[in-house]
């Protein structure tokens, strides 16, 4: 059978079973197990079901990441979280404060371990209470730290373009010069949407 023929039925029946509520993990293990028996027979199907969730799961870009919630955790049970409050500070007469401080520090940070879900994590623990307790809602906390979070795929240095560069053969320095304009000029926009939703929010509560 041709090759795109079975990645097209293997996609639609992955919406199929997403439609009908099948778990996400289970439908992608079950279409790509299923598309694998049809494209490379079932011997090396089993193989690779046996040796990918190892390889996988062995990754470093995710064995960093309870180190990192570790990290936050520390940060936020012994009060380095609160200096998030500086910001109401510094940042008085601007609505959404604290939130353009939530999406600059995620940004450092992400420049710091080169993972979006290590920074999401870390950010998580250490600016959701913060900004709760500034009187953000959920929507606007969570979408900060969501947004801030996507920025440690672009700043150096990135394991994505780190894992691209040495799949593609390409100059991993390059890549990670590439990346840090838009990572910036994202920062910046991420901020001012921010800007704007808070001053939409504090225009309607008023």
């Amino acid at each position: 059978m041709n090759p795109q023929l079975i990645g097209g039925i293997g996609v639609c029946g992955l919406f199929l079973l997403l439609l009908i509520r099948v778990p996400v993990r289970a439908s992608l293990m079950l279409v790509g197990f299923l598309g694998n028996v049809a494209l490379n027979g079932s011997s090396a199907a089993l193989a690779t079901l046996g040796t990918v969730p190892f390889d996988t799961a062995s990754l470093y870009g995710l064995s960093i990441i309870p180190l990192f919630i570790l990290t936050g955790s520390i940060a936020s049970g012994t009060g380095l979280s609160a200096e998030l409050k500086a910001a109401r500070v510094i940042l008085s007469g601007v609505r959404g404060g604290v939130s353009l401080a939530t999406i600059g520090a995620s940004a450092c940070f992400g420049a710091v371990c080169g993972s979006s879900i290590a920074t999401a994590a870390t950010m998580t623990r250490i600016a959701l209470r913060e900004m709760r307790s500034a009187g953000y809602g959920d929507a606007l906390s969570t979408g900060s730290i969501a947004a801030g979070g996507s920025l440690g795929i672009l700043f150096p240095p990135s394991i994505i373009l780190v894992i691209y560069g040495a799949i593609a053969e390409q100059s991993v320095p390059k890549r990670f010069a590439a990346g840090l304009i838009p990572g910036l000029v994202l920062t910046a926009l991420y901020m001012i949407v921010a800007l704007i939703r808070s001053g939409s929010r504090s225009s309607s509560s008023s």
